[in-house]
């Protein structure tokens, strides 16, 4: 009975000491490493934060477009206190156009939903924000026009803004064709610089360990000799490329953070109502962004670590 005892506390000290053993090598790879380390980390900080910044631009210019999605060019917004009567004449009235509008398209946002989409609409506008209520906000009819004739939706728009119940029209007009192109712009420059970035990153790394991997040459061939398994070896390496990765994306987090919280601060100052308060990320959404880029540092660490340990681990 000792001696079945004795076994799993021998096997758990060997775990310890394998683990102790690959945190122990990491840091002294570390240090053998320092400049390639330090400028793999910079450079997977640099690049994630590239990335991170990219989700926080789309996500504000998603916010700020948030009323115009499925092609809706204008919207007709009904008072809160409207009566159940006025409600259906305006929907008789905008279905009744079916030449200029495109009525199978046309939908109906309650009190509920016009909330919810105003939460991300003023997200940075806590002023405007809280004189909302489902009580007292309006509901909204979306309407997609079927005419590319701007004079035509305009005359339409000021058709409705005469009807009993309605408390007023917005057009999408120019401003969302400009909006939509710096959108698709920004996104396309801002991925393309990221990905370039994280690839040189994992370069980086892969760099890296193939250097410690060189230097330990004679080293690994004897640990080869004496009955050391290739993962035995190879594990600290991946813990290297990994821990560098992680670190990087902690950085870009740290950098992420201080820009939002700038940029937030920064729109305070504006007057409520010029729209630039759509543009703020509520910090939900940030703090989802942080968890996916020490997600996405991670993997490309150990990626990175872990193709260059198994390629020139045969030394």
């Amino acid at each position: 009975p000792g001696r079945h005892r004795a076994r799993p506390r021998t096997r758990g000290l060997r775990m310890i000491q394998r683990i102790s053993y690959a945190f122990r090598e990491t840091i002294a790879s570390f240090r053998r490493n320092v400049t390639l380390s330090v400028a793999a980390i910079i450079t997977s900080a640099v690049s994630l934060l590239l990335v991170g910044a990219t989700f926080l631009m789309q996500r504000a210019f998603d916010n700020l477009l948030v009323q115009w999605r499925g092609d809706v060019g204008m919207i007709v917004f009904v008072r809160p206190d409207v009566t159940p009567e006025a409600l259906k004449f305006v929907e008789q009235n905008l279905k009744s156009q079916p030449n200029i509008i495109d009525v199978p398209k046309l939908t109906y946002l309650d009190k509920a939903g016009s909330f919810e989409e105003a939460k991300r609409v003023f997200a940075g506008d806590a002023t405007t924000l809280s004189l909302l209520s489902i009580e007292t906000i309006p509901s909204q009819f979306k309407v997609v026009p079927k005419t590319t004739d701007p004079e035509l939706v305009r005359s339409l728009a000021d058709q409705y803004r005469t009807l009993p119940g309605v408390a007023g029209v917005s057009l999408a007009e120019d401003e969302f064709d400009v909006i939509s192109t710096l959108s698709g712009f920004v996104r396309t420059v801002t991925i393309a610089m990221s990905l370039v970035l994280l690839a040189v990153a994992v370069i980086l790394i892969w760099n890296t360990i193939r250097t410690a991997i060189f230097a330990r040459r004679r080293e690994i061939e004897v640990m080869k000799l004496v009955g050391a398994t290739d993962w035995f070896i190879r594990v600290p390496f991946i813990l290297e490329g990994l821990i560098q990765g992680l670190v990087g994306a902690i950085f870009s987090c740290v950098g992420l953070w201080t820009l939002n919280s700038a940029w937030t601060s920064g729109v305070a100052g504006f007057k409520s109502g010029t729209g630039v308060s759509s543009l703020v990320v509520p910090d939900s959404y940030l703090n989802g962004v942080m968890i996916a880029l020490l997600i996405i540092g991670a993997t490309a660490g150990g990626v990175g670590s872990g193709v260059a340990s198994s390629k020139f681990l045969d030394v």
